[in-house]
């Protein structure tokens, strides 16, 4: 009889859903609306009816089903005890046993950033490396770390949170968590247009963005590859800081690969070119021959994690 898991990927808007067959295979996958009303007491119960829903239609055994693996926006601790998902609206609570008590399967939960990274270490980016950091670049910059094939998490379910390493000691601006000088403020989707909208205006050079109304990441590496100096100038720094933050990982874990994901992550190799460039500038010389590679599954790497931490 076949073997089926199910990953979940819970967004503030949306719920992520897929249906793996245990060989690593997306069977197919869905989303539901994320109800965080009444401090997101509903979505745990419309997730287990969702599955509930395609476990019928698909005529499954529910014995064939090994557990259900998800990912949430915040820290989880090992137990699967989430603390605080702010963008849900939930405390602190154990949400792997409260889904298990719902549906009767087992269930492993944990930080969304960290499934991700195991998504691409099992089947994506990282897949053939035992040791792998990933780094999502998005509205804000999350990580997850594998090492020797297991996720480390950390005490509190913060061990990846590579966004807020204290990277500039004189930053004055305070991040989203409440620090100042975060890796966040500058390698983000939304760091890199607060340093763009820094240049402009605090120089005069002509740049093909001083043109835009809304200037957005992807404005920015895409007036790079043309050639706009501002724009690389912005790519370098980019690099620069994102460089300096991996090297500093990799004194600590020193893996085998970097796999960088997340919105940003879809510049391609510029993005890759220039932060190698300052990675083996400032690493430590026994770790500089880590990789770094773009991740390869998407918006749906936290499916796949979810997945493969049942497996």
């Amino acid at each position: 009889m076949e073997s089926y898991v199910f990953g979940v990927d819970i967004g503030g808007t949306t719920v992520k859903i897929g249906l793996f067959s245990t060989d690593g295979v997306l069977l197919e996958k869905w989303e539901i609306t994320t109800r965080t009303d009444d401090g997101g007491a509903y979505i745990l119960s419309d997730i287990a009816k969702s599955i509930d829903d395609k476990i019928a239609e698909k005529a499954i055994d529910k014995s064939a089903v090994k557990g259900i693996g998800m990912g949430v926006p915040g820290p989880v601790k090992d137990d699967g005890t989430v603390v605080k998902c702010v963008n849900l609206g939930w405390g602190v609570f154990n949400a792997a046993d409260e889904l298990s008590e719902i549906t009767g399967l087992p269930v492993k939960v944990g930080n969304d950033a960290n499934m991700a990274a195991l998504g691409e270490y099992w089947q994506g980016g990282g897949k053939g490396y035992k040791n792998v950091v990933m780094v999502t670049l998005g509205t804000g910059v999350g990580g997850g770390i594998i090492i020797n094939g297991k996720m480390h998490a950390g005490v509190n379910g913060a061990g990846g949170e590579i966004g807020h390493m204290t990277i500039d000691l004189d930053e004055q601006d305070v991040c989203n968590c409440g620090k100042k000088g975060c890796l966040e403020q500058y390698a983000s989707a939304t760091g890199i247009v607060r340093l763009a909208n820094r240049a402009l205006q605090t120089s005069e050079k002509p740049s093909k963005l001083r043109e835009v109304k809304y200037i957005s990441a992807k404005e920015i590496f895409d007036a790079a590859k043309t050639g706009d100096n501002l724009a690389l100038e912005l790519v370098e720094e980019h690099g620069r800081r994102l460089g300096y933050a991996l090297a500093n990982v990799a004194a600590v874990v020193d893996p085998e690969v970097f796999v960088i994901g997340g919105g940003v992550s879809r510049a391609g190799d510029i993005l890759i070119k220039a932060t190698k460039k300052y990675f083996q500038e400032y690493a430590f010389h026994a770790c500089r021959n880590a990789e770094l590679k773009l991740a390869t599954l998407g918006n749906d790497a936290g499916m796949y994690g979810g997945a493969a931490s049942i497996l």
